[in-house]
């Protein structure tokens, strides 16, 4: 049995060894992360309400958005929610000057998400 103890202590070192020093990728930003962050920008882009905190939302989504994958990831999101909600598309695509942000792309239905660096 202490045989078996020390092969298996062994093979647990061995993962460990292998997992901290192995490249993490980094996991894209999902679809729930971009809604958290826009949602102040709701009203607004429905014609509801005014712009309120959702500059603080894009400015914190553009910053969180570090990695080409991320960035393609959000601009996905973005892609799909403007074509699936009712949404001023004219407001939508405006929204990162008015808030002082360049983003790699145009929030827009027709933006091709793979070509976003």
């Amino acid at each position: 049995m202490t045989g078996i103890i020390r092969s298996t202590c062994i093979v647990l070192i061995a993962v460990a060894l292998v997992a901290a020093v192995a490249p993490r990728s980094e996991a894209a930003i999902g679809c729930g992360t971009v809604v958290s962050y826009l949602q102040p920008c709701l009203p607004y882009v429905t014609n509801k309400g005014p712009l309120g905190n959702c500059c603080s939302g894009i400015k914190g989504l553009n910053a969180a958005s570090k990695t080409t994958q991320d960035r393609q990831s959000v601009c996905n999101c973005l892609k799909s929610l403007a074509g699936s909600y009712k949404i001023d598309l004219g407001k939508a695509a405006a929204l990162p000057g008015q808030c002082g942000v360049s983003l790699p792309y145009k929030i827009s239905p027709s933006t091709d998400c793979s070509k976003v660096t």
